[in-house]
């Protein structure tokens, strides 16, 4: 009876893949779902994961959250960019994952099997909810190294690599610093001082850099400016190099000009220390005029009257208080600047009075008087009729 029962259940298997192969749903043994998967739940939702290399991972592979089974890889795609692989996932509907969740590729043992690892963002904060449809970019996508990564990495670095030169490198770098302790101590010393001296001034090289940056931003906004002066600074330049024979013979004539002044001011610098010397006087005076110098110039405007004078000026004419002195010995000596015999004084021993002279006021000249007949009168009725 038993082989007949195993017979029959062969029969029904094999039906039932005959009846899959017709009906176009038979995918091969990757649609097959494999006992001891996780549980999906009701209600799970689907989430798109682009990895740059998928290695050998294959669908019905498991996903993971902590280590605990949460879902199963269904489908695994090329992208439409032909340089990453889109691998969809179904997940448990009640796994509550951020937006920005991670995906990573890991092995479950040295040579266990792929699956795939969903976390939580580790450089940034959490956002929102992973939701049904959401795609975790490359950018937040990567994998493990695998054990024939690491081996073949490790026998590069044994067998063809530089751990042979390692001990030749110690070696030397010991030789160099034995019985130079001291100074590298201080070597050492110096940059920790060095460092400690940029470390109190971040704030000024700080500075300088952002001013930095502002001198650069402003020859940014004057590039035309720099430019254009750039392309006209060729043709002065070409001027000067045509007039460079005018140039140098006027500053070598420049040059012998200053070495003539040189020498003339050495020549006289006796005589010029004496003029100062004479000039010293000159100057002390001044100084001690002080005040009186100024008050001075003060009569030079209203010469040759005094400076009160001109508080008689009223419109066009000019208002003055005259004394008239009709002394006709006082008229006369004015006049005549003749000499006058004090009372009792013989005739021969008359003094020169003095001249009284008003500056710029203009005197008539008194006519000299005619020859008279009577040459025995004398004084000043004498004079007055022509006698003498």
């Amino acid at each position: 009876m038993r082989p007949r029962m195993t017979a029959a259940a062969a029969a029904v298997a094999v039906t039932a893949l005959l009846a899959g192969c017709g009906s176009g749903g038979f995918s091969g043994l990757y649609g097959t779902p494999l006992p001891g998967g996780a549980d999906l739940g009701p209600r799970p939702y689907r989430v798109t994961a682009n990895f740059t290399d998928v290695l050998d991972l294959v669908p019905q592979s498991a996903v993971k959250v902590n280590d605990v089974p949460v879902g199963r890889v269904e489908q695994i795609d090329l992208a439409p960019d032909s340089r990453t692989a889109e691998v969809t996932m179904a997940v448990n509907g009640d796994v509550r994952l951020p937006a920005n969740a991670e995906a990573q590729l890991r092995q479950s043992s040295l040579l266990g099997e792929k699956y795939v690892a969903l976390a939580e963002p580790v450089s940034e904060r959490p956002q929102g909810r992973l939701a049904d449809g959401a795609v975790i970019p490359v950018s937040r996508t990567n994998r493990n190294p695998e054990i024939e990564e690491v081996l073949g990495a490790l026998s590069l670095l044994l067998n063809g690599g530089d751990i042979g030169q390692l001990q030749t490198i110690v070696r030397e770098l010991d030789a160099a610093m034995s019985g130079n302790e001291p100074q590298i101590r201080a070597f050492l010393s110096q940059v920790d001082k060095m460092t400690a001296d940029l470390d109190a001034q971040k704030a000024q090289i700080t500075n300088a850099i952002d001013a930095l940056n502002r001198v650069s931003g402003t020859f940014v906004a004057q590039q035309g400016h720099i430019a254009n002066a750039l392309d006209n600074l060729g043709p002065g330049l070409r001027v000067i190099a045509q007039q460079r024979d005018e140039l140098v013979t006027m500053l070598r004539a420049l040059d012998k000009l200053s070495g003539t002044a040189v020498d003339t001011v050495n020549k006289s610098r006796e005589d010029m220390v004496a003029d100062l010397r004479l000039l010293q006087p000159i100057l002390q005076k001044l100084a001690e005029a002080g005040s009186n110098l100024p008050r001075a110039l003060t009569y030079l405007i209203t010469y040759p009257f005094p400076p009160g004078a001109t508080d008689t000026l009223v419109g066009d004419y000019f208002n003055a208080d005259l004394y008239v002195d009709m002394d006709l010995s006082d008229l006369v000596q004015n006049m005549t600047g003749g000499k006058v015999n004090p009372p009792g004084a013989p005739p021969g021993n008359a003094e020169q009075p003095p001249v009284v002279t008003i500056p710029g006021l203009m005197l008539p000249t008194v006519p000299a008087p005619p020859p008279s007949q009577n040459q025995n009168k004398s004084g000043l009725l004498g004079w007055l009729l022509g006698g003498h």
